[in-house]
């Protein structure tokens, strides 16, 4: 049951749930609130259980219907209410599971197209956990997350035995459009999305800048950046290629996601950089998530990044080939590492841009370069023939109040640390870290030097702190992908 939605319902007398009701309720959701609303499971009771003083206990339904103990059930004025919720038969009932189905003949056909509607049918209330779908049920108007049309996607090729480009879902989301393009072929179906009204992906033009950053600044409301902030993320230079794609119903901006592109040396090789940043849609239009990112992620030749996916995102992205950067990051106030203070040699540490930019190589100067309008901190650290370039963001880590405790009234406040987003010697970084770190927190006025625990053969003491970034490249591995060229460079995180 974990991670659905259900909603019981008291009907007036007479009255009973059938499909036909129960469709109207999950589009009537979907049309007034957003398709975060429409549950998965709708179930007709006599009675919700309500407090002596007639309020709806919404905890005493959610724990009968997990089947676990009611917590406050003294408290309630029809406690019995509750057993029949919690035996009801749509709500124990499991989701709708299908036998393997024998894949398509490659001429396409089985025994009939009913059976192949049925078997559609099976799979995408199995996937989607929604009972008794309709064959002309919208399936993108059931909550559904990318992650849940990736998996969709996965299932139906699978059945299929080909591939089934995601464009054709967006064209005909149903089982009876998705029967039909089985039979008729991708082509066509792809030719009627293309010339199809309603919700549409393109590629940003400069004329979508000022209309996504106002989306953005009404999206990301807790970041604090406004509008004018998150034009850096479409005015940089690093490259010409295109800053995203845009999701626009008519002419209204309702999802993006950015791409910042760059061409790189890495160990060598000629490597395209592009960093996945501010993937957003509106609640109403969650699947269409999945067109952004299938947008952006065309170029199987690409290194792409992602530094601050969600909860929703990471499965997706993963499903999409991503891998693992790295799971922690290590946070070092001073001092922790004083051992290093005592070396045999004392290193040089300049922060002056003219004689850092001098000593680097020629691959460096253009990290340098194309860095220094931003605010970040860039120093080499010198010792002897041995020396490291680094290029560090001052952040701030966000902490709300009701994480110190219920009582506490002190206002949400932010703690500033030092982030290295990349070093090219971290051996030399460790033979001087408690140093360096000192020298930066100093230059910085930050509480803390953070960097990402694969910097380290031994770990340094520390702060561990879990971390979810990721990456798919065809030529890098994860020791050669940092945090440059990124969101975290042009924006304030």
């Amino acid at each position: 049951m974990r991670g659905q939605l259900f909603l019981l319902v008291v009907l007036r007398e007479g009255l009973m749930l059938d499909d036909v009701l129960a469709k109207h309720i999950r589009s009537e959701l979907a049309r007034c609130g957003s398709a975060a609303f429409v549950p998965a499971r709708i179930a007709q009771v006599d009675a919700v259980p309500v407090t002596f003083n007639g309020k709806r206990s919404e905890a005493a339904a959610r724990d009968a219907v997990n089947g676990r103990p009611v917590r406050n059930r003294d408290a309630l004025l029809n406690p019995k209410c509750l057993d029949a919720i919690a035996k009801h038969p749509v709500l124990r009932s499991p989701p709708a599971a299908i036998e393997a189905s024998p894949r398509l003949a490659v001429g396409g056909g089985i025994s009939t197209d009913n059976q192949m509607r049925h078997e559609l049918q099976a799979i995408c209330e199995r996937v989607l956990g929604v009972p008794a779908i309709g064959w002309s049920d919208d399936l993108l108007g059931f909550g559904a997350d990318s992650l849940a049309l990736v998996n969709l996607l996965l299932e139906i090729e699978s059945y299929a035995g080909r591939r089934v480009p995601l464009s054709v879902l967006l064209a005909v989301p149903s089982i009876e459009g998705l029967a039909t393009a089985l039979f008729v072929g991708d082509e066509t179906m792809t030719v009627q999305y293309l010339g199809q009204s309603g919700p549409h992906v393109r590629a940003m033009t400069p004329d979508d800048r000022e209309p996504i950053c106002r989306f953005l600044e009404d999206s990301f409301r807790q970041s604090g950046i406004d509008a004018a902030t998150w034009r850096q993320l479409f005015d940089h230079q690093w490259s010409d290629h295109g800053r995203g794609f845009i999701l626009l119903d008519g002419n209204a901006v309702v999802g993006f996601i950015g791409a910042i592109t760059a061409r790189r040396e890495v160990n060598g090789k000629a490597v395209l950089v592009c960093n996945l940043s501010s993937w957003v849609v509106r609640a109403q239009y969650r699947g269409w998530g999945l067109a952004l990112l299938a947008s952006v992620l065309q170029d199987e030749s690409v290194t792409y990044t992602s530094f601050t996916p969600g909860p929703i995102t990471w499965p997706t992205l993963m499903a999409r080939g991503f891998k693992p950067l790295g799971a922690h990051r290590i946070a070092m106030p001073p001092l922790l590492q004083s051992a290093t203070l005592f070396g045999p040699n004392r290193p040089l540490i300049s922060f002056d841009p003219a004689v850092v930019r001098e000593r680097l190589t020629s691959q460096q100067r253009q990290i340098f370069d194309d860095h220094s309008p931003y605010d970040c901190l860039q120093l080499t650290v010198t010792d002897g023939s041995d020396s490291a370039y680094l290029v560090v963001k001052r952040r701030v880590h966000r902490v709300a109040a009701n994480r110190l405790g219920r009582r506490t009234r002190v206002p949400p406040f932010g703690i500033p640390y030092s982030d290295i987003l990349h070093c090219s010697s971290p051996e030399v970084l460790s033979r001087h870290l408690e140093r360096v770190k000192l020298a930066i927190l100093r230059r910085q006025r930050t509480a803390a030097l953070v960097a990402d625990a694969r910097l380290f053969k031994a770990r340094p003491w520390g702060m561990t702190l879990s971390q979810r970034t990721c990456y798919r490249s065809p030529l890098l591995e994860a020791d050669d992908v940092d945090g440059l060229y990124s969101e975290i460079v042009l924006l304030p995180m």
